[in-house]
């Protein structure tokens, strides 16, 4: 017997591509890739920690890695950046962003590991319970077989 797929709860931010964004042959710089990715981040960190009461504590990208799968130009938007959690761990949890064109074909891909940071002690922190649900809430439920 076949079971269904678990789906995750995706977190979806739109982003119109920007005048600034693109060369002189209005091809999108790699570079703003990741900072749609991070700008899609941080709303979703911002909203989704307030909808279980809580606030983001600070955070630092501690490693990204970005698949580049096809080029982003001027009239590629609005772009669709949708977020998931992929784990969660004491004081650490991993991000996966897709980018998609506005014909729905996936131009990026990319994971963020990001951990809670103390600022006055300068170095990591456990996540706060509140943080932890907020994430939890995105994260795929592990499928029993």
């Amino acid at each position: 017997m076949k079971s269904d797929p678990v789906k995750k709860r995706v977190f979806t931010y739109e982003i119109q591509v920007r005048w600034g964004d693109s060369d002189r042959l209005g091809h999108v710089n790699n570079t703003r890739f990741v900072e749609y990715m991070q700008e899609a981040r941080a709303h979703f960190l911002s909203s989704e920690l307030a909808a279980v009461g809580a606030r983001a504590g600070a955070m630092v990208v501690r490693k990204m890695d970005v698949d580049f799968l096809r080029p982003i130009s001027d009239d590629s938007g609005p772009l669709k950046v949708d977020v998931t959690v992929v784990d969660v761990g004491t004081s650490s949890y991993t991000i996966h962003h897709v980018i998609t064109n506005r014909h729905g074909a996936v131009c990026g891909t990319g994971d963020a590991l990001l951990v809670a940071f103390d600022v006055k002690k300068e170095r990591s922190r456990p996540l706060s319970d509140a943080e932890r649900a907020g994430l939890e809430r995105y994260l795929a439920p592990v499928r029993v077989c």
